[in-house]
């Protein structure tokens, strides 16, 4: 056998695995082999004694032509930004 021949069995014999796969019964999917997973317990209600998030204030948002944005506060009086 010369090496084209051997390289045309081996392209052949995938082939016929491909169209075995492909020919497998529908009602059968990799989904189904899956175990299922066990049902979490049921959640407990949050405590209604949580602390209030804290306050936070908006930032400036502006943007420099880098893609950078001011993280001073929103509306502040000073004429530069801080980026970041």
């Amino acid at each position: 056998m010369s090496k084209m021949d051997n390289l045309r069995a081996m392209r052949e014999a995938r082939y016929e695995a491909a169209r075995a796969r492909t020919e497998q019964p529908p009602g059968r999917s990799r989904s189904a082999s899956v175990p299922e997973r066990p049902k979490a317990a049921p959640r407990a209600e949050p405590a209604a004694s949580l602390p209030d998030p804290p306050v936070v204030e908006p930032l400036c948002g502006h943007r420099n032509m880098g893609g950078r944005t001011c993280t001073r506060e929103a509306g502040h009086a000073a004429k530069s930004h801080r980026y970041s």
